[in-house]
């Protein structure tokens, strides 16, 4: 287990930009990279605190610039290297960069993996949204006319204030209703019977979703 107190970015070998990265790093500077994450690190001149990945992806030039005692080698192969890294993982909050961008079945891969860890507050930051699994009860404070997406990762039911189409009484599965493309009509609050939805806002509200996943701003 890696136990940092300070919150964690962790960064992946999938698209990015630097902004994405530094703007991260501003909220939780204990940099961690998933694997080939640790290449994108590098060249970007930051030196990872820890490695951690099956280092199919990691350059030999890479591996050399990091401190050996920094690399944890996993070597089994029925997880990714994002899910072996939240596995193992113990902070405030986690920020995930590299993890929202090009292929799809591994943005789905971790959209699967953030439900697997429920009890983590980890958030993805992309080039236009960030995206959190949702605690039981969330305090969004966001403007009137934010989009908010609601996305079931299995049967739950929920109730809102502050969404322009409320939530309440509906039953929401991946393969039934989803709560995409809804808005806020200011200060959102959001309850479920299940920690199974995912919430997709804005790359905006970064610090409002922060906020909401870690009240008190411990990042």
């Amino acid at each position: 287990m890696l136990q940092s107190d300070k919150p964690v970015t962790l960064l992946g070998a999938g698209q990015s930009t630097s902004y994405c990265l530094k703007e991260a790093l501003t909220h939780a500077p204990f940099l961690v990279a998933a694997d080939g994450g640790a290449n994108m690190a590098i060249a970007a001149g930051y030196t990872p605190e820890a490695v951690i990945g099956d280092f199919d992806s990691i350059t030999a030039d890479t591996r050399a610039a990091i401190p050996p005692e920094r690399l944890f080698h996993i070597s089994e192969q029925d997880t990714t290297d994002f899910e072996k890294c939240l596995s193992r993982i113990e902070a405030p909050l986690i920020l995930g960069v590299g993890f929202a961008g090009g292929r799809l079945d591994h943005v789905l891969a971790v959209w699967t993996v953030l439900a697997r860890y429920p009890a983590q507050r980890c958030l993805i930051l992309g080039e236009e949204d960030v995206v959190f699994l949702a605690p039981q009860r969330l305090n969004l404070d966001l403007a009137e006319g934010t989009r908010v997406s609601l996305f079931p990762m299995g049967p739950v039911r929920g109730r809102s204030d502050g969404l322009f189409w409320p939530i309440d009484g509906i039953g929401f599965a991946p393969d039934g209703r989803i709560g995409t493309s809804n808005r806020a009509t200011g200060p959102v609050t959001l309850d479920f019977d299940a920690a199974r939805m995912l919430v997709l806002l804005p790359r905006s509200c970064l610090e409002a979703s922060i906020a909401a996943l870690v009240p008190g701003d411990a990042a």
